[in-house]
Parts: C-alpha cells; structure tokens; sequence
C-alpha cells in the first residue's frame, strides 16, 4: 500500500492480552455502537475472522485498526486477540489508519479530516507532503482541512453526528462561521438539495440586507428569479435518448439528495425499528435497480468497476 507501509514493516500476528492494546488512535475514527453490538456476537459464534492491526509505541503497542473488535472483544469477554503488528513511525501510522480501512468499506469524510488536520497541524508536514503520504490530490487535503477548520462548532458537530452530509458540509464552508447554522436552518427547512444550496450562496455573496432576507426567506424563488425558470438544457455531446436518460437521472439524483437531507434533519429521522424492517426490501430493489440501469447503459463489467469506486 503506497505511503502506508512496506512489506518489511509488517512483523508477526501474535495474541495479546486486550489490556495491552491501547487506543489512543481511536479519537481518529467514529464510534459506531451499533456495529460493536453486532461483533459481540460474531466473536462468540465464530470468534476472531481477521486480526486487529498495531504499532509499537515504546513498550506498549496502540491499534490502528480493530477498535470495533477490541471494544466487542472487552464486552464478550474475551482475554486476548489476534493482532498485526507493525514497525512504523508516526506519520505513517495515522495513514495507515486511512490505508487499512480503505479495503474495508472506508473511512468517512470526517475521519480523514481528523487525520488531515493531525499531519499538517501536529506532524508539521505540508499540504502537497501529507497528499503525497496518503496517496491523494493537495486539494482533497485542502477540502478535509476546511471541514474542520471553516465549519462552526454546531455544524462541525452537527456531521461528527451524522446530522449534515459531506456534499451540504462543503458548501456551508463557503459562508463565514457565523452565517453557517442559519444557513443550516434554512438547508433543513425546505429540505434544499446541495446543489440548490451553493446557488443560496453565490446569491448571498454581494447581496444587500434586504435582498439576503428575501432569498432567506423564499430560496428557490430568489433562485428562480436569479436564474430563469428551469429548463432541460440539451447537451449537444449526447443523442436525443441521450439527454432523456440524462435527465431522467438527474432528477432521481435529486429527488435521493433531498431524502438524505430529510434524514438527516433532527425530530424527523425518528425511523422505528419496524420502519426499518418494512422498508428494507423496498431499499434493496432501489438499489439493484441502480445497479442494473449502470450495467445497462455502461455494461457489465464498467459498471462493476464504477461500483467499486
């Protein structure tokens, strides 16, 4: 895995004792009560499938990846776990935190944040360094910095919880820290998509304090007269079926973005148990249905490619 680590930094898989596994990487990643209850059980029935990952710090050895299996181990019980260790510094181990949960199922947009910021503000490196060590863009750096840095306490608070996307996140750093939570307010009110939100924003920018209120108030009539009425635009590089199937996506596309940002609203993401059972087969075909347009239009196997992404 480049800039994570070589096949020489990977020493033994051993068991340890769980009081010897410290977390004080943990702060970089996201609880998830949920997933550890679930593991409970898993180790009891199955026990250990993979082992926990660590680094040597001085005479202890701290978890870069597992913490969902030391926590589920601890309430199950368990004495000890299997665990990787490797022989790293410091910088590489915060990337390897992002390495390692890369293959399984990732990290969230926030979790690379917190790594970001630790590497650039605490590890003294620079943009473009801490881009090349996580093998990635200095803009995706610069992006995870500004979700931490630009955002207000609330909001950063607000995605920490899973309240406010990433997408919503993005635009809301364009407004000073102080604008962000009335903006916020308002995203959450008429359940605007992120798109509709960066263009409340471009209005924002330069309007005087009669005209900010008439676009707070009625957003997408402000965008409506700001902009025209809405109108398919014609892509010239596509054939008339072409921009049909275009537009028909973009407005599925919209219509998920606004069930996000519904879902993510506060006193109204109050799903029961039984919700949840009842709808999901209804989520599944949703999303074999997704699946199976890609793979119509793009093909099997460019599809499962893209899939993958």
């Amino acid at each position: 895995m480049p800039g994570v680590y070589d096949e020489g930094s990977a020493l033994m898989v051993r068991a340890e004792a769980l009081s010897r596994l410290g977390q004080r990487y943990r702060r970089y990643r996201l609880a998830d009560p949920t997933a550890e209850a679930a593991l409970v059980g898993s180790l009891r029935r199955w026990g250990q499938l993979s082992p926990v990952v660590a680094c040597v710090r001085g005479s202890e050895l701290e978890v870069l990846d597992g913490f969902k299996r030391l926590s589920a181990a601890t309430a199950a019980g368990l004495p000890s776990l299997s665990v990787r260790v490797l022989a790293i510094d410091e910088r590489t181990a915060k990337a390897a935190i992002l390495g390692l949960n890369r293959s399984q199922g990732g990290t969230r947009e926030l979790e690379e944040a917190w790594i970001v910021q630790a590497l650039v503000r605490e590890d003294g490196l620079t943009q473009v360094e801490a881009a090349q060590l996580l093998g990635q863009h200095k803009s995706w750096v610069c992006r995870r910095l500004a979700l931490l840095e630009r955002l207000s306490e609330a909001v950063k608070e607000d995605l920490r919880l899973g309240l406010v996307g990433p997408a919503l996140a993005r635009q809301l750093v364009r407004l000073p820290a102080g604008n962000q939570e009335a903006l916020l307010a308002l995203t959450r009110r008429e359940a605007l998509t992120a798109q509709e939100v960066s263009g409340v924003i471009d209005l924002l920018h330069g309007a005087g304090a009669e005209q900010a209120a008439f676009i707070l108030a009625q957003p997408r009539e402000a965008l409506r007269r700001a902009h025209g009425l809405p109108v398919p635009l014609r892509d010239p590089r596509l054939s008339p079926a072409g921009n049909w199937l275009a537009k028909q996506l973009a407005q599925a596309l919209e219509n998920l973005t606004r069930l996000e940002h519904w879902l993510r609203t506060p006193n109204e993401r109050e799903l029961k148990a039984r919700d949840r059972e009842i709808l999901q087969p209804l989520l599944v075909r949703v999303g074999d249905q997704a699946h199976l347009v890609a793979e119509l239009v793009l093909g099997p196997a460019i599809a499962h490619e893209v899939w993958q992404l």
